[in-house]
């Protein structure tokens, strides 16, 4: 993937994902042995600890952070949004098939301009979607507008892949994300170039104590942030003064 900017990188990136929706919660099954079922229900636990109140996914894909914040106690209500139709599909058909359709809303929107009030939600979180911004100054843009539809009290959660560090299994983590995940992307989605940019969205994206100077500077407090997945993957939080 050459480096796309702006709008020619989302445009490409809405291909790619709506080129392999029908395969997508496969194939993160496969590529994280089933973990990253675990960092998402995870992640929704740190945004919603202590609060009560409606629950916001951004970039929520198939709904898999969505339906972990409805099972969490305190959440009365979960919206899922995406900017692709057809993930967004994908997640209400999940999430009726597990009965929890009734607390859930799924929309279509831009996380770069939510379709909600300010200070609409207790917490909001968002999950393997702030590489996909145009930019690094969307990655801020999307932090900002999730500041701003939490209410005061509220908290911002984010699950990412990280750039890793140095490590005695760095070299073999990188190795099979460049060239062991491609051959299973075209293999299960017949899409390797889907699974090529995944390593490379990592490679090019910032770093976690970064990505946390970026959360303060949208005015979040009590930053904080976990490796997980032997540091290939890190969850970010903070709280909205």
């Amino acid at each position: 993937m050459v480096d796309l900017q702006g709008d020619a990188k989302q445009q490409y990136v809405a291909s790619l994902f709506s080129r392999i929706t029908h395969r997508y919660d496969l194939m993160n099954d496969l590529m994280t042995g089933g973990l990253h079922r675990v960092w998402k229900a995870r992640t929704a636990e740190i945004a919603i600890h202590g609060l009560e109140g409606k629950a916001l996914d951004v970039a929520g894909g198939t709904g898999d952070i969505g339906q972990a914040l409805i099972r969490r106690p305190g959440v009365e209500h979960a919206v899922v949004l995406d900017l692709l139709p057809g993930m967004v599909s994908r997640a209400n058909i999940k999430a009726a098939s597990a009965g929890l359709a009734k607390d859930m809303t799924f929309l279509v929107g831009d996380a770069l301009d939510l379709p909600f009030p300010d200070s609409a939600f207790a917490c909001c979180t968002a999950g393997f979607s702030l590489r996909n911004m145009p930019s690094v100054e969307g990655i801020g843009n999307a932090i900002s507008e999730m500041v701003r539809v939490v209410r005061p009290g509220g908290r911002i959660a984010v699950l990412e892949l990280t750039p890793m560090g140095r490590g005695a299994l760095t070299p073999a983590l990188k190795w099979y994300f460049h060239h062991v995940v491609p051959v299973m992307g075209k293999l299960i989605t017949g899409d390797r170039a889907a699974y090529e940019y995944l390593p490379q969205s990592v490679d090019r994206f910032v770093e976690a104590p970064a990505l946390a100077v970026m959360f303060e500077d949208a005015g979040l407090a009590g930053v904080g942030y976990k490796k997980m997945g032997f540091g290939a993957v890190a969850v970010h939080w903070g709280t909205k003064p």
